[in-house]
């Protein structure tokens, strides 16, 4: 098997740039972990240079044609392939120490994956990816931005998020019709919110769903005490509120 060929329903678009790949894997920090699980690795142009680092590597693939096709080329991985889908992975049942998240992300599921890493946190210390770029530029957007949103909120409460660099679409076989970007997401310090976990969550996505509206009147729907809890920022909008903003504002409702 020379070649895998890239699959439209998989959403794959191969790097095929080994520049590109190896500053994806030294974009790695290492610290406080010693494992590092590769998603949809391919036919592993990052795997590559994954497997030079001081850290054990594993791999996901869902991919039956790209499976066989590692288990061939990278002897390296012995028995650390695992073949399925990274959203139906049981990570906690098969990592019991932390473990950075890593790949050239198949763009479909690029969110769940970022949302997935959110309910891992504890777990998960580390994220480098290849993303489309909008969705990298939500990621890292700060509060005042359009592209402030759902996500910029709930992953920028447990990480520090960083652009890293972007990419042109022809490094990729098929190249896809969107540019694409590098971010990386390290761990912060928060340990607990000073407010109820869930209904932070469902004040942030709430206010966000209508977005162009003020805070007093995206949240309704929510049933608060009385309007004028939290008054200081009901005059607000969504996209002007920080992470502790919306912290605040949630345990204003408790």
């Amino acid at each position: 098997m020379s070649k895998v060929r890239a699959k439209k329903y998989l959403g794959q678009h191969f790097l095929k740039d080994t520049g590109i790949a190896r500053d994806i894997a030294h974009s790695l920090g290492l610290n406080n972990y010693s494992k590092v699980l590769e998603v949809g690795p391919g036919m592993g142009v990052l795997t590559q240079f994954l497997i030079h680092l001081d850290a054990e590597i594993f791999v996901i693939e869902i991919d039956k044609e790209s499976v066989s096709y590692l288990k061939k080329h990278y002897f390296e991985l012995d028995n650390h392939i695992i073949e399925g889908d990274f959203l139906k992975l049981p990570l906690q049942e098969i990592f019991k120490e932390p473990i950075a998240i890593i790949g050239n992300f198949p763009y479909n599921i690029s969110s769940q994956i970022l949302f997935k890493a959110i309910d891992h946190k504890d777990l998960i210390p580390e994220i480098v990816g290849m993303f489309q770029k909008e969705v990298a530029e939500r990621v890292v957007s700060p509060p005042g931005s359009k592209k402030y949103g759902i996500i910029s909120v709930l992953l920028q409460c447990y990480y520090n998020v960083e652009y890293l660099f972007s990419v042109d679409e022809t490094v990729f076989d098929p190249p896809p019709r969107v540019k694409s970007a590098v971010i990386r997401l390290r761990r912060n310090d928060r340990e607990k919110l000073n407010c109820d976990e869930k209904k932070f969550i469902q004040v942030v996505k709430t206010a966000f769903s209508q977005r162009r509206k003020t805070l007093r009147n995206a949240l309704k729907s929510l049933n608060l005490v009385d309007e004028n809890t939290g008054s200081h920022y009901l005059s607000l909008r969504a996209e002007q509120l920080s992470v502790e903003d919306f912290m605040n504002l949630t345990s204003c409702f408790e």
